[in-house]
């Protein structure tokens, strides 16, 4: 009895933060300059992965093409943004985002299809390393 009350406390602390890391926070790394100078090259940031209404101005890390990507998001749904010559209303449901960094940041600007799924958000940043 006394073996397994030695383990519970070790195994229950590990299971905790198994879960927390998989359902409350997200842990990453920015291996490039597309948010600077707010995050820079090789940057750690802690996500948050419950989060409430998306607001222009944060900072999410969302699934793109294969990849996990950092944008800000610059314009939500009914915002009306300019696109590639073109005046473009953000459909329900679907944000559009721009790295910090203008000059070299691969983002909506740049993509055929410019706006992200709400459901491909994988978390909001709140801590940056």
């Amino acid at each position: 009895m006394k073996k397994f009350l030695k383990w519970l406390l070790p195994a229950f602390v590990l299971v905790t933060t198994v879960l927390l890391f998989r359902f409350v926070f997200f842990v990453g790394y920015v291996p490039t300059e597309s948010m600077e100078p707010t995050i820079h090259k090789g940057s750690y940031i802690l996500g948050g992965r419950i989060f409430g209404e998306l607001k222009v101005g944060d900072i999410i890390v969302f699934e793109h093409e294969g990849k996990q990507l950092v944008k800000r998001i610059a314009a939500v749904g009914g915002d009306v943004v300019e696109h590639k010559g073109d005046v473009l209303i953000v459909p329900d449901g679907k944000i559009y985002v721009l790295g910090d960094n203008k000059d070299n940041s691969a983002d909506s600007k740049s993509w055929a299809v410019p706006f992200i799924e709400n459901d491909d958000i994988i978390a909001t940043v709140v801590g940056i390393g």
